[in-house]
């Protein structure tokens, strides 16, 4: 959709609201572009295989956590991968079949007659068949079902997700993704209660949604750390050092990592697997987890994320006043 056609429509759509399926305005999906596209399984049912190994092993052990595919997972894959031969324009760059869901990178080499979205449309269409003819109740429920129940007889959830790939170094992190999500899944079914968002936790006079450990609110000693823009990087460095002998003795830092002090304070924190507590301004939905960077912390009990705001699909910049509050409640939780 066009800026011009969204500038149309928006008077007739209602309040708009957070979706990660909606597609970008303005962009040309027909175009060459680097897409990570993910698609859920209707019902989040896990008919695609099942999760096997040990979180705790190494990668490239035979024990360490892959996905093991069931006959409908085998095709989905084979689906998917088959993509570039009925459309010699795009090139199936990573695949990942999980459970209940499939990532995949997909590049759109040169104009595409149209939009890639047939490209995906076509694919689940093929895995639809596939769902019916192995579990033959999906086709009869299909026959019996009534306008718009897809409880069952469809193998995907409507629509998918995508991420427009901006640049280079982003690609990397791409395949790091999904080649780590088997051990992603498996480090949250070992610790379940650090990975499940919490909706509707009051701390003093905010409400905030929480990824982690949130026993770390109860901790004694807690300590905001904030910092100006203007240090330099030997002050950057005197911070980051001070933060981390305060951590070890016991003190919980908190921030939201704004300045480039603030952010190497909490990276060594981190680094060192010391307990903190974290201030993002970008809020959860119930499929929220935390980023890559903060998995094992969340494993390890010494990590928590609180979000003070809704979340929304697309992130804009920070304010001053945004900055402001963020500062004010990181205070507020210090006191507590």
């Amino acid at each position: 959709m066009t800026w011009e056609e969204f500038e149309k429509h928006k008077a007739f759509a209602g309040e708009k609201k957070p979706s990660m399926l909606r597609r970008r305005v303005g962009h040309d999906y027909q175009s060459r572009h680097i897409y990570l596209i993910t698609m859920t399984v209707e019902g989040r049912r896990p008919l695609l295989g099942q999760l096997a190994g040990n979180a705790d092993a190494p990668d490239g052990t035979l024990d360490a956590p892959h996905v093991e595919l069931s006959p409908l997972g085998e095709q989905v894959r084979t689906y998917w991968q088959a993509i570039e031969q009925h459309y010699p324009t795009i090139k199936v760059l990573a695949t990942q079949v999980m459970p209940d869901h499939l990532h995949g990178i997909l590049f759109v080499q040169e104009q595409m007659d149209q939009h890639i979205g047939q490209a995906i449309k076509g694919f689940k269409i093929a895995c639809n068949k596939a769902y019916r003819q192995l579990f033959p109740y999906a086709a009869t429920l299909l026959q019996q079902r009534e306008t718009n129940d897809r409880s069952h007889g469809y193998l995907w959830a409507r629509n998918y997700n995508d991420h427009i790939l901006e640049y280079g170094g982003e690609l990397d992190r791409w395949f790091t993704y999904l080649q780590d999500n088997p051990r992603r899944l498996a480090v949250r079914r070992a610790h379940p209660d650090y990975f499940r968002v919490v909706f509707g936790l009051t701390i003093g006079n905010q409400t905030y949604s929480a990824i982690g450990n949130r026993f770390l609110l109860s901790y004694p000693q807690k300590q905001q750390i904030q910092c100006s823009r203007s240090l330099t990087v030997e002050d950057v460095r005197a911070v980051a050092a001070s933060t981390l002998t305060m951590a070890r003795k016991g003190v919980i830092p908190v921030s939201p990592a704004i300045s480039k002090g603030e952010q190497a304070a909490m990276r060594a924190v981190l680094d060192a697997r010391m307990p903190l507590i974290y201030l993002t301004p970008w809020g959860f939905n119930s499929y929220s987890k935390p980023g890559h960077q903060f998995y094992e912390a969340c494993a390890e009990g010494c990590f928590l994320i609180l979000a003070p705001w809704p979340h929304q699909n697309q992130r804009i910049p920070l304010t001053r006043d945004m900055c402001l509050q963020l500062n004010q409640m990181a205070a507020e939780i210090s006191r507590l």
